[in-house]
């Protein structure tokens, strides 16, 4: 049977089609346009690569860092070459083309679009996401390897070692977890000496009522506890096990109530205290436990947050040391550094690699849903696989989108079917040797 050629509409350009498949669900073209004209950054005459086309660009380079940058460039434009005479070239830019192509973008529009997009997503329905009517949230920081050159170096500095410096520059940054997604919203990124109490203050205002913030012990500060609970978000923090929390009342549940001050004069003059209750526990039959865990919270009555329930809760905090290596290792790479050579790319790269993985994240959570599952009962590292198979289709073959939700409830079943064959075989082996 003769195939019937297909062909773009008159008047088309193969850049006006250009999508990353099921990411344009979460970045419509539309919403990028509307971002590169509040940021000057829209295409004034037309190119081959249109400032929206470099906005997707630097997306697809958080899912394809092993790649080189023309390999990129051409994943996404075989997407639509089904679309044309087959034996029409699609012409891919050089290397130098698109290096201007994304210096002439810059990093704002990216910056922006994140700013806009990404936030919590989770529903009533999201299993884990919750508890009791709180919105679980985390905050913390970490750090990523930058490219080695002058002006990275200059712009971002790197850590000392024993034996001068480290190999690479790196940038720090700071973000809030939406646990039960594992989405990272409201993220501020700096040079390496910034600490991250720092970007903290930039991170805290975008809490609001109804989500529980949780924190490890180094965040804990009277202007940091203020800031987050002027906010009207409920905190629980994990504070030093040696922090001055003097009894003032204590409660049925064994926790108590005390105050934090903003100094040791403050302190003696009990003045401008903030009340918080503490709950203290300890880990029984856990090797390597500390001999106790100390968290403040600004949920003050027992009833509505028993302290056994708390204290359960706090390990919910680890779900963004999780995502952090979803981030570093399973999206970027292990031992793979930000490819950018310049301080304004690298800032431009960064906010790509959490778009990337918040559309990942996002339709894991879709998937999710239409399952009646728990996002974290899916392979991160297995959707990132389906998502580079799949990444031509989303703009074109929308029906597509039904086939990604499978095939990441597909490929999650079977592998923990594998993982349950290699924990089952060694038994077998060694009754069959017996």
């Amino acid at each position: 049977m003769a195939r019937t050629l297909a062909e773009l509409p008159a008047g088309s350009r193969i850049t006006d089609y250009i999508s990353l498949g099921v990411i344009a669900k979460f970045f419509p073209v539309e919403k990028i346009r509307e971002v590169l004209e509040q940021t000057n950054r829209a295409s004034i005459r037309e190119r081959n690569l249109p400032a929206h086309v470099v906005v997707y660009y630097v997306i697809a380079l958080a899912l394809y860092m092993r790649s080189s940058y023309r390999e990129v460039l051409r994943c996404l434009l075989e997407g639509v070459q089904w679309l044309l005479d087959p034996s029409a070239k699609v012409k891919v830019a050089g290397k130098s083309g698109i290096s201007q192509a994304r210096s002439r973008l810059g990093a704002e529009p990216l910056k922006k679009l994140y700013a806009a997009v990404v936030a919590p997503i989770a529903g009533k329905r999201t299993k884990g996401a919750w508890y009791r009517h709180w919105r679980l949230v985390s905050l913390d920081g970490s750090t990523l390897d930058v490219a080695d050159t002058a002006e990275n170096d200059q712009a971002f500095g790197r850590p000392g070692s024993s034996r001068g410096s480290s190999a690479f520059p790196k940038i720090r940054f700071v973000a809030l977890l939406e646990n039960g997604t594992h989405v990272l919203w409201g993220a501020h990124m700096d040079r390496y000496s910034t600490d991250e109490l720092t970007l903290s203050e930039k991170v805290i205002p975008l809490l609001s009522k109804g989500m529980l913030c949780m924190a490890d012990r180094f965040f804990p500060s009277y202007k940091l506890w203020r800031t987050a609970a002027q906010t009207g978000a409920d905190l629980l923090w994990r504070t030093r096990q040696n922090a001055r929390l003097d009894v003032d009342n204590r409660l049925p549940d064994g926790s108590y109530l005390s105050r934090i001050y903003a100094s040791s004069g403050d302190r003696r003059k009990k003045r401008n205290g903030i009340v918080v209750r503490v709950i203290d526990y300890h880990l029984k039959n856990v090797a390597d436990a500390e001999p106790i865990y100390r968290l403040i919270t600004t949920i003050l009555d027992p009833q509505q947050a028993p302290a056994k329930e708390l204290a359960a809760l706090y390990h919910e905090r680890w779900e963004i040391e999780t995502t952090l290596d979803e981030l570093k290792t399973h999206l970027r790479g292990a031992q793979i550094v930000l490819r950018s050579k310049t301080p304004e790319l690298v800032r431009q790269e960064f906010f790509g690699l959490l778009m990337a993985h918040f559309a990942i994240r996002g339709l894991m959570h879709d998937a999710a849903l239409n399952a009646d599952g728990d996002p974290d009962r899916l392979s991160f590292v297995h959707s990132v696989h389906v998502q580079r198979r799949m990444t031509h289709y989303g703009s074109v073959l929308p029906r597509q989108r039904k086939a990604f939700r499978q095939a990441i409830l597909d490929e999650t079943l079977e592998e923990r079917v594998v993982s349950s064959r290699n924990r089952i075989n060694p038994l077998r082996r060694e009754a069959k040797d017996e």
